[in-house]
């Protein structure tokens, strides 16, 4: 019990010394030892890394997870150390959403089938999505983390240590000057010692006590610069590791840019197989247009349809060249779905049967088309006459 307050006391005794040398030095009232020049630009690096470390790691966290909410609902799960539950990804719904749709409408009709299409082309995005999340926060955000909680903590704790010793070291000082005016003072009393004899034995007593307290101050000057130099080089061990943090740094970079390269090529030629199945389709089906632009020529590669044996897009069969020549109505069974782009003309859905004639005057490829009181143009290459 004894030794615990001793200890305690020294300990008290430490910390005030301290806090009194902290407030002279911001007062101006006290001296302070400046770390090297090598030292202290070793510290303003390894803030810098800390400072911009963070700021990159939260940047990646957003580029990833853009949803602010499920970030906080996966940091809490962390920190809890549970395993985050799976969910399914904005491309892994929306390619669910486009495949249930296309099921609806029929995967015989062109509009479904497409959908599906799609909609597995999506879900093959949003795995792809995934992995490339697992392996930037494995290989990126993961090196990058661990710096932070542990490394720079680390700086954090043997740079703090280095104030202390710091200040431990301008208190020696402060005190060792105070004992060598005092010791001088002294000196000069001693030359000239007060007249009486019952006065000698206690000056000789307080020189005594001023000497030995100079001595004492200089052997804890001693003591305290010994433990301040040797804290400055632990530090500074610490510090020029950072240095070895950038190469590390630099190889995680390295590791994310392949793991987003490989993702967006992995991408890119999900899409332009999309864009050759796509193409497979009617040329008038994948645009509004009677005829396709140029750009949309150039960025979808059409192939010959292969939805139906019976009729290819451009081509007019026998019957339908004989209803040219001819006035009469007759019915016709719509092949693949048509949006209208005009007021005049009239939108198909796949395997309906309306009524077509041709009007004198009007593009060959056309016909007149009526569904009940609708009535406006239809390709003649969606239609097969029937008998």
């Amino acid at each position: 019990m004894e030794f615990s307050v001793r200890r305690l006391a020294a300990d008290a005794g430490t910390l005030f010394s301290r806090a009194v040398q902290f407030t002279e030095e911001k007062l101006g009232q006290a001296e302070k030892t400046e770390l090297d020049a090598h030292l202290e630009n070793l510290l303003i690096r390894a803030e810098a890394t800390k400072h911009w470390t963070e700021k990159i790691m939260k940047q990646t966290e957003v580029v990833l997870q853009p949803n602010p909410n499920v970030r906080m609902e996966e940091f809490l799960y962390e920190k809890l150390d549970r395993k985050v539950p799976t969910r399914a990804n904005n491309h892994e719904l929306l390619g669910e959403g486009m495949i249930d749709a296309g099921h609806e409408f029929g995967p015989g009709t062109a509009y479904g089938s497409a959908l599906i299409k799609c909609g597995e082309t999506e879900k093959q995005l949003g795995s792809a999505e995934k992995e490339f999340i697992h392996s930037a926060a494995i290989n990126f955000l993961t090196p990058f983390r661990n710096f932070i909680d542990g490394d720079y903590k680390t700086i954090l704790k043997e740079r703090k240590l280095l104030q202390n010793k710091r200040l431990d070291l301008d208190a020696a000082k402060t005190r060792l000057k105070k004992a060598r005016v005092a010791d001088a003072r002294s000196a000069e009393l001693n030359s000239a010692p007060p007249p009486g004899e019952e006065y000698v034995a206690q000056f000789s007593f307080f020189i005594s006590f001023l000497h030995v307290r100079w001595l004492k101050a200089e052997t804890e000057l001693r003591i305290t610069q010994s433990e301040f130099d040797r804290q400055a080089e632990i530090t500074r061990l610490l510090l020029e590791g950072v240095s070895s943090t950038h190469a590390h740094h630099l190889r995680c970079l390295n590791d994310f840019v392949d793991a987003q390269a490989s993702y967006y090529a992995q991408c890119y030629q999900y899409m332009v197989n999309l864009q050759k199945q796509l193409g497979s389709f009617p040329t008038t089906f994948c645009s509004n247009n009677n005829a396709p632009s140029a750009s949309s020529s150039a960025s979808i590669s059409v192939a010959p349809p292969t939805l139906t044996p019976t009729l290819t897009p451009g081509q007019a069969s026998p019957s339908l060249s004989e209803l040219r020549s001819s006035s009469g109505p007759r019915r016709a069974r719509v092949l693949y779905d048509y949006d209208a782009a005009s007021s005049s003309e009239l939108s198909l859905l796949a395997d309906e049967v309306i009524t077509v004639s041709s009007v004198p005057g009007m593009d060959s490829d056309w016909l007149m088309g009526e569904r009940g009181h609708q009535k406006g143009k239809v390709p003649i290459t969606y239609l097969e006459l029937l008998n």
